[in-house]
């Protein structure tokens, strides 16, 4: 496990150590302790599913190069291929350059043969003029004709050994040409298909060049896709810790809220017993007179408690009720889950009934709310009361039936001082399915 693993894991493990887990342990923490736990880790789990989703698209964004890349490694094999095609072809050109030059070779060594032989004869045609004296000329010949006839027959002699001589000079010029003509040309083609296969040497190198920098780049980024699958499993695990957390968290709070509302029966019943009691000994002492119940206060501002179960929060105008309405900041229609009672700042707020505190604190956009669970008839319910200016009670307490509990105000999302009161059969429900009009309970 590396170091960071093991400071997640301690930080989960601590926040375990501070939680009660067992039911019997539950009364330990207060409700809004393991809410604020709870939110705490719903926090966390947020940002590591953020995390996750980062590092999910650094992984896809790291494959798309890796993939780029692996496209442009496909095409410099490509042109590797056709590259070694061509200087395969070069090579084969080169082979038969070099053949067609050793046959030239031989065709030369025949050419400088016949070269050699016309010299020979063209030697000799010299040395037997010598041998008669090198004054002897065609012309002498000519002239020493002892009649026509003879010079017709020195004259052809004459003219037939100029032409062959001519011939041979000629001939002996026309091989020289070719010679030295093949050899240039030959030559030139060698030179020629050499340089190819060098410029493609080259380009093979310089592909073989940039493939290896791809490679290099592939190797680079697969290591740090493996890193970033690494860490997203890391995240994975945490996130699987933390959710694990958040599962025993909210399972706490369920049990607390149980909790709550068993304390809250139990005072109900103990009140109905001391309330019977207290009828018996009146009953007893008085012949059967009864008392009144629910007097006046001489408090200002603070309403004066009903007669019955339920009794008004908080004393003002009635001014928003259950349902939808037009939400006075947002300006469009929403579901209004309680009603509205309006006075000034620090306006005294009271419990609408017995009950448990089950929050005392902020909440977003209530402010500073109360919550308290109430018992009646076997039945739970939660009042809410939103906005406040202050705050008396704290989690766990147990209230009264108009009991001071805090001050009306203008905290959270509100546009002016009053009191957001709620009733909830059951358990508080953030989305509303089970708030009721409160006008059901109270009246103002």
């Amino acid at each position: 496990m590396n170091k960071k693993n093991w400071l997640h894991t301690g930080a989960i493990a601590l926040l375990l150590a501070t939680v009660p887990l067992g039911a019997a342990d539950v009364s330990a923490a207060s409700l809004k302790e393991l809410q604020q736990q709870k939110k705490e880790a719903d926090s966390k789990k947020s940002n590591l599913q953020q995390d996750i989703h980062q590092k999910k698209s650094a992984i896809t964004t790291n494959q798309s190069k890796i993939d780029d890349i692996l496209s442009k490694i496909k095409e410099l094999n490509q042109q590797i291929d056709k590259t070694n095609q061509e200087m395969n072809t070069v090579r084969t050109n080169i082979e038969n350059t070099k053949k067609e030059i050793d046959k030239l070779r031989k065709s030369i060594e025949d050419l400088e043969q016949k070269i050699e032989e016309r010299d020979v004869v063209l030697r000799e045609r010299a040395r037997t003029l010598q041998t008669r004296g090198t004054s002897v000329s065609y012309v002498e010949v000519l002239l020493g004709a002892s009649s026509f006839a003879d010079f017709i027959d020195r004259f052809s002699t004459v003219t037939t050994l100029v032409e062959a001589d001519r011939n041979i000079m000629r001939q002996q010029q026309a091989d020289i040409e070719q010679l030295e003509e093949e050899k240039e040309l030959v030559e030139s083609k060698l030179t020629k298909l050499e340089k190819q296969e060098a410029e493609l040497k080259d380009l093979k190198a310089k592909l073989d060049g940039q493939k290896q920098q791809q490679n290099k780049l592939v190797d680079q980024l697969e290591a740090e896709q493996q890193k970033l699958s690494e860490e997203k499993t890391e995240l994975e695990e945490e996130f699987h810790e933390v959710f694990e957390v958040s599962k025993e968290l909210e399972g706490q709070i369920v049990a607390e809220q149980r909790r709550l509302a068993e304390v809250a029966r139990k005072l109900e019943a103990e009140r109905k017993a001391a309330l019977a009691a207290q009828q018996q000994q009146n009953s007893s002492n008085s012949g059967g007179g009864s008392t009144s119940s629910g007097g006046g206060s001489s408090t200002p501002n603070i309403p004066a408690v009903s007669a019955g179960t339920w009794t008004k929060p908080a004393s003002g105008r009635y001014t928003s009720g259950f349902g939808w309405r037009k939400h006075p900041i947002q300006g469009i229609m929403k579901q209004h889950r309680g009603i509205d009672i309006a006075n000034s700042v620090g306006t005294p707020v009271v419990a609408a009934s017995d009950g448990v505190v089950s929050k005392a604190g902020w909440m977003a956009g209530f402010g500073n709310v109360i919550m308290i669970t109430h018992s009646i008839n076997g039945q739970i319910y939660t009042t809410v009361y939103a906005h406040l200016s202050g705050i008396n009670v704290s989690s766990g307490q147990q209230v009264g039936k108009g009991q001071r509990i805090g001050a009306m105000g203008n905290t959270g999302n509100s546009s002016g001082s009053h009191l957001h009161f709620e009733v909830h059969v059951g358990t508080f429900s953030g989305s509303g399915p089970s708030a009721v009009n409160p006008l059901r309970f109270i009246s103002l």
